[in-house]
């Protein structure tokens, strides 16, 4: 079998990991039965909206509520309300969708169902501060974490105890109807809890891992809102509450899946696939500068997988900011992996974001090509300045190696491939 071009290769894989995770696919086989009183469903996340339609689609009886969405993710659908809010700063739009999901499921009964659909996204998308917090206050802390390099369980744990509706505490608010959670998972190792922050499950965390998260990323709190979780004022549902006892949560998609899709596209053209991890985290140019090390390895001495072969790897890795560039993850990790790799004539590589951003720009990732360097230098663009400050998206976009391809309307997180071919 002829092996096709890496780039046609790389762009199949991503587009087989994609579309694995589609809401319309993964959805509906794990629809709940459904209940003798009302149905109301509920949601957050880059893939709500495609979710709530996917639901619609393959549900025949009584159904009626609300989801929210990130701007540009949004769908038609009849039955269900369809909002869009800012995303990953929160903003006003997204907390009067909280308080209007929360209002929407008090007062229900034990004959009737909430069923909550949450993805990637739906920790800014449904803001909702705690008592005596502002919108404002949030949106601070959330950029300051955003560019702390703190990880998504960091970030979550502090959302999670800033929240009236996070933590538990929006399943809390469904009691006594019977509540079912089915979630597209963009975190490593698929924690539930911290998937949209948990708004549905008990939360193991404290006020005090909240504070310890923000000492260690030197984040500041207004004086109020540190003297509540001082004093465990904004403590999250904890496990064992009676009021969540009875709920269910299904996780429909996860990077796992998506990467396993991926190889198999990679494995039917004739290319062995290895899986290095669906759970990477870290800084994401250490992670480009660690997986550099391993494609070294191979091109050398064939060792652990022989080319050609096509290394897959998801997870969400973090980025410190420290420069005023255009960036994100992927295309760091990107960056990062080219420039500590070399010139080298086997390798070309994609890393892109599952949902289509890859940090603020409307751009999923990038492609790495084995004359990425030369045509760089011909174009006077020095890859470790744009490194070093934080502007990945601007070096690709100079090289018209940017992946474009608009809101997927799901999101597993990131997607990074490596395709090293055999020694000409």
């Amino acid at each position: 079998m002829a092996i096709p071009a890496p780039e046609r290769l790389l762009r199949a894989a991503f587009a087989a990991a994609v579309d694995a995770a589609r809401p319309e696919h993964c959805v509906p086989p794990a629809l709940p039965r459904q209940p003798g009183g009302r149905t109301v469903v509920i949601g957050a996340g880059k893939a709500a909206g495609a979710m709530a339609r996917a639901v619609e689609t393959h549900w025949d009886g009584e159904l009626g509520g609300m989801v929210v969405t990130a701007q540009g993710h949004a769908v038609a659908c009849e039955r269900i309300e369809v909002i869009e809010a800012a995303h990953p700063v929160p903003a006003e739009a997204g907390q009067r969708a909280a308080e209007r999901m929360l209002e929407q499921v008090r007062g229900l009964g034990s004959a009737d169902l909430v069923l909550c659909l949450l993805s990637g996204g739906g920790s800014a998308l449904l803001p909702l501060p705690a008592a005596g917090l502002s919108l404002a206050d949030k949106q601070s802390v959330t950029r300051a974490l955003l560019r702390s390099g703190a990880t998504i369980g960091e970030i979550n744990t502090v959302r999670r105890h800033l929240s009236r509706i996070k933590g538990g505490r929006l399943g809390v608010a469904c009691h006594p109807a019977r509540l079912v959670t089915l979630a597209i998972s963009d975190v490593p190792g698929d924690v539930s809890v911290d998937i949209a922050s948990g708004p549905t499950v008990a939360d193991p965390t404290t006020c005090a891992d909240a504070l310890a998260v923000l000492a260690r990323h030197g984040i500041a709190l207004p004086a109020a809102a540190r003297a509540a979780l001082e004093r465990g004022e904004w403590e999250s549902v904890k496990p064992g509450d009676p009021r969540l006892l009875g709920a269910e949560f299904h996780i429909v998609a996860a990077a796992g899946v998506s990467l396993g899709a991926a190889a198999c596209v990679a494995e039917n053209l004739g290319v062995r696939a290895a899986i290095l991890s669906d759970r990477v985290e870290g800084e994401a140019r250490e992670v480009g500068w660690q997986q550099a090390e391993l494609v070294r390895r191979i091109v050398t001495s064939g060792e652990p997988y022989a080319p050609p072969c096509l290394l897959l790897s998801g997870g969400e890795a973090t980025v410190t900011v420290r420069g005023d560039g255009c960036g994100g993850r992927n295309v760091e990790f990107l960056l990062g992996f080219g420039t500590a790799l070399g010139p080298c004539a086997q390798v070309h590589a994609l890393a892109a974001d599952t949902d289509g951003v890859d940090g603020m720009a409307a751009v999923a990732g990038a492609l790495w090509r084995p004359d990425t360097l030369a045509r760089a230098a011909a174009l006077g663009l020095n890859p470790q300045a744009h490194l070093d400050a934080n502007d990945a998206h601007t070096f690709f976009a100079a090289l018209g190696d940017q992946v474009v391809t608009g809101p997927t309307r799901t999101n597993v997180n990131d997607f990074r491939a490596v395709m090293i071919e055999a020694r000409g």
